[in-house]
């Protein structure tokens, strides 16, 4: 194909409005622009970027403030790649000298990772990966008004009964213990009734969120993953997974995978005094998936459980302890979705089948072989992206 006429169009995304600047191959600015998104503004965009028919768009946070736009234009029969927020920030602070933000710079950015940068992922329309997200979007929100709500009753709670509830309490445990209080001032009255509002909010929450972990197993089920087999890994936590990973070959390697979920330990050696400290990047969703996963394999007698102790009975701490493990259900998690999709393709990454981790991913367990290793070196890239490979 010929790619000399191909132009990158980086795209700063707002809720209200859009600014872009479209790029030649050799980083010429032919073209800028700022469209509103609703039917005129988004029609006159379509209508700007006629002139360059072999295009892709380069949009900045396609699983956040850019999805919208990203959706519509992927309906329209686009060719659209995720621009990492990360990136492109550092790509404005080199090309500009400093930090200043502004739409302009920020899409000049963004279409110079687009243009510069290759292994950009591919936005894609997969209908199902649409529905779990929405739906395990849906499912967290229950969960943080659940919790919400929750500790707005032990607040009451506290000043109706000496000494309040347990930590650990049900909304059917909340209203039989409420059921004992019968306050005779008008302050005690009034938490009374708020608590008991709260308490059948939350009996409906409840209902929702079961009604959501069921949808969501079903669905997660039609896919053919198997993270669910894994100890600590639920629907919500199985669906979160397949969302924000998209296609896990495009990891090169576990310790890849393990950078990207913020797992992999961050070098901080100086001198003789070798060290590593906890990364605060990567995907904090994933993150956090994998934290709930270990704090329910230390809850119970478990393979993690057993780590985690012999890696504290090394003198390790706490903190310390808990990294390990995470990282090394990172790699677990990682060869368990890389066996999912060997089996749909018969291959694994790179284009052949076969095991780059001597982590066990048949069981839900770390072993003690699998990877330390920290953030993995610079990956072998070419220099300039060859423009299909934006595509």
């Amino acid at each position: 194909m010929d790619t000399a006429s191909r132009v990158v169009i980086g795209m700063d995304p707002h809720k209200r409005s859009v600014t872009i600047e479209v790029m030649t191959k050799d980083e010429t600015i032919v073209g800028t622009g700022r469209f509103a998104t609703d039917r005129d503004g988004h029609a006159a965009m379509r209508r700007y970027v006629q002139a360059w028919p072999d295009r892709v768009w380069a949009i900045e946070g396609c699983q956040g403030i850019g999805r919208h736009v990203a959706n519509r234009l992927l309906a329209e029969g686009e060719q659209v790649v995720d621009v990492p927020p990360k990136l492109s920030a550092r790509a404005r602070v080199f090309a500009t000298g400093q930090g200043r933000k502004t739409d302009a710079t920020d899409a000049h950015s963004v279409a110079l990772v687009g243009t510069r940068m290759s292994g950009l992922r591919p936005v894609v329309d997969n209908e199902d990966l649409a529905v779990l997200r929405i739906l395990v979007d849906r499912r967290r929100s229950l969960g943080e008004e659940h919790t919400r709500k929750m500790s707005q009753v032990h607040h009451l709670l506290l000043e109706l009964i000496p000494g309040g509830a347990k930590k650990d309490l049900s909304a059917a445990q909340a209203k039989k213990l409420l059921a004992t209080v019968r306050p005779r001032d008008a302050a005690g009255k009034t938490r009374r009734r708020v608590a008991a509002e709260l308490i059948a909010d939350l009996e409906r929450i409840y209902q929702r969120k079961k009604a959501a972990n069921k949808e969501l197993t079903a669905l997660v089920a039609a896919t053919s993953t198997t993270l669910m087999a894994l100890n600590g890994i639920g629907p919500s936590g199985a669906a979160r997974l397949l969302v924000e990973v998209g296609d896990i070959t495009r990891f090169p390697d576990k310790n890849h995978f393990g950078s990207w979920t913020g797992t992999a330990p961050i070098d901080a050696s100086s001198g003789d005094n070798v060290r590593h400290r906890l990364s605060r990047g990567g995907n904090r969703q994933i993150n956090r998936v994998l934290h709930i996963m270990a704090t329910v394999q230390l809850r119970n007698p478990t393979e993690g459980r057993d780590y985690f102790d012999r890696s504290k009975a090394r003198g390790k701490t706490s903190n310390e302890s808990m990294r390990l493990l995470k990282r090394r259900l990172s790699d677990i998690v990682y060869r368990t979705m890389v066996n999912d999709a060997a089996r749909h393709i018969g291959t694994g990454p790179g284009g052949q089948r076969g095991d780059d981790s001597d982590s066990s991913a048949a069981g839900s367990q770390p072993h003690t072989n699998s990877s330390d290793k920290p953030l993995p070196g610079p990956a072998t890239t070419d220099p300039r992206t060859p423009f299909p490979a934006a595509s």
